[in-house]
């Protein structure tokens, strides 16, 4: 990893002593999760198909708030036991008739025998799922490429003068002198254009990204990355009532850790709002609940499926005491549609522009769009937030501040890119890092799995609880 880290250093950006063992701390904690192991051959991976799974603590009756424990032994293609840990799953139990949902937790053995935890939250039949995302050697790979570099993604800067426009390239890592850099205020971040030979660096008004025909994955590492259905069957269990603690029933997510408030009536939520100044800032998916609350409020039809951030989306009056705003976090912002650089600043500058207070509340969530690049821009960016969030409650402690994991996301999507082994490393992170801060944590990445949502933007339900959830911690 250290060799790694040498080889693709970025160019050298501002960052104190105390942050750089942070960021050093982080990598080298997550680089002892993963697993070391080389793909030498699929015959030799983790094979969905021969690997076996068992419930240990069986027994003829189980009550509500039980635990059901899973066994799973992992075995490659030769059919031999795997002797290493690391493969990627996605585990869940859930009853369609109830529409209720839960995820599980894994314990991994090292030695290529997992267990699955699941907690029984209602009665009735159960159906177990337990879905191979990535084998060990594919996880393995994913890690080693996500840290070589920013090749990845391409990125085209549109420099406006009066009628005159010029395009250059962009990105992190350019070669040569004649460059603009675009920084935070901390120069902890900075993001690079080629200056065009007539025009400033302040004109650099429009950007947009593409995939590039790159990969770092070696011909035979490609074929390890199969997201293959382990084990799925429906187990019958007579429960008793021991009462429920978190899970989706009915469509309606009940956290084990607190009690979401129902908001029925736009009247509610007009009340809940009342002299509220609220930033939503990041990605897509908190736009999602910016669109999902002016729709709702207006009376306008709700459809989440087509969210963007191709267009600006300024802050909406809901009346003369409130406000509610959308800002998307700065570079990278990964989109083939052209966006505007100039109302987008890096949210650690935003926040240090609010005064806050007991009537301002800002929930923030990035992740998605940091999966194709390396782990340690991820993580710079975090802390620079961090810092920024110490600074806002230290003269405002008041404020009310959310934290939203990332989303599941479709599985189809490029994995060397944008698979969700990336985002749940970002999760780890992310909750790490601001649990030493008063600030709420909205585990999304649960949520979505439990639901088992297949899309960035979930559904109307996801997001429907997601807003209760922060509707509940404003009120």
């Amino acid at each position: 990893w250290n060799q790694l880290l040498k080889l693709s250093a970025p160019v050298e950006v501002s960052m104190s002593t105390e942050d750089e063992l942070r960021q050093r701390k982080i990598i080298n904690t997550i680089s002892q999760m993963m697993p070391v192991v080389n793909f030498t051959h699929i015959n030799s991976s983790t094979s969905a198909a021969k690997s076996v799974a068992s419930v240990i603590n069986m027994k003829k009756r189980y009550c509500v708030g039980d635990e059901l424990i899973v066994m799973v032994d992992m075995y490659d293609f030769w059919g031999n036991k795997k002797t290493n840990g690391g493969d990627f799953l996605r585990v869940r139990i859930h009853t369609r008739a109830l529409k209720a949902e839960a995820s599980g937790r894994i314990v991994d053995f090292k030695n290529g025998t997992y267990h699955v935890h699941f907690t029984l939250f209602w009665e009735g039949k159960v159906d177990i799922s337990l879905v191979l995302y990535h084998p060990s050697e594919g996880a393995a790979a994913l890690w080693r490429v996500r840290n070589q570099g920013y090749d990845l993604i391409s990125f085209i800067g549109t420099f406006i003068n009066g009628s005159q426009n010029v395009k250059s390239e962009c990105g992190f890592e350019l070669p040569g002198e004649n460059l603009c850099e675009y920084n935070d205020k901390t120069d902890v971040d900075s993001f690079y254009c080629f200056k065009p030979e007539k025009l400033p660096c302040e004109s650099l008004t429009l950007l947009q990204s593409f995939n590039r025909k790159f990969t770092f994955l070696r011909p035979s590492n490609e074929s390890s990355f199969q997201i293959l259905l382990m084990y799925s069957s429906i187990m019958s269990f007579s429960l008793c009532d021991k009462g429920y603690t978190g899970f989706w029933r009915k469509n309606v997510w009940n956290p084990v850790y607190c009690t979401i408030k129902r908001f029925p009536s736009t009247e509610q939520i007009y009340s809940c709002l009342n002299n509220k100044k609220i930033y939503l800032m990041g990605d897509s998916t908190t736009r999602q609940w910016h669109s999902y609350l002016v729709k709702l409020l207006n009376g306008v039809p709700i459809d989440l499926s087509r969210i963007g951030l191709a267009t600006p989306l300024s802050a909406v009056d809901l009346d003369m005491n409130n406000s509610l705003q959308f800002k998307r976090h700065n570079h990278p912002f990964v989109t083939s549609r052209s966006y505007t650089v100039k109302d987008v600043y890096y949210m650690s500058d935003e926040l240090d522009q609010l005064v806050g207070g007991p009537n301002t509340i800002i929930a923030i969530t990035l992740g998605q769009h940091f999966r194709p690049f390396p782990i340690r821009l991820f993580i710079r960016r975090v802390i620079s937030i961090h810092r920024a969030l110490e600074r806002l409650l230290f003269r405002s402690p008041e404020t009310k501040v959310i934290i939203k994991a990332e989303n599941t996301r479709e599985i189809s999507t490029n994995a060397e890119r944008l698979s969700d082994f990336h985002g749940y490393i970002n999760y780890l992170i992310v909750k790490d890092m601001f649990k030493d801060l008063h600030v709420a944590f909205m585990d999304a990445l649960d949520m979505t799995i439990a639901s088992n949502s297949q899309k960035v933007h979930p559904n109307d339900k996801v997001v429907r609880n997601q807003v209760n959830m922060f509707l509940t911690y404003i009120c």
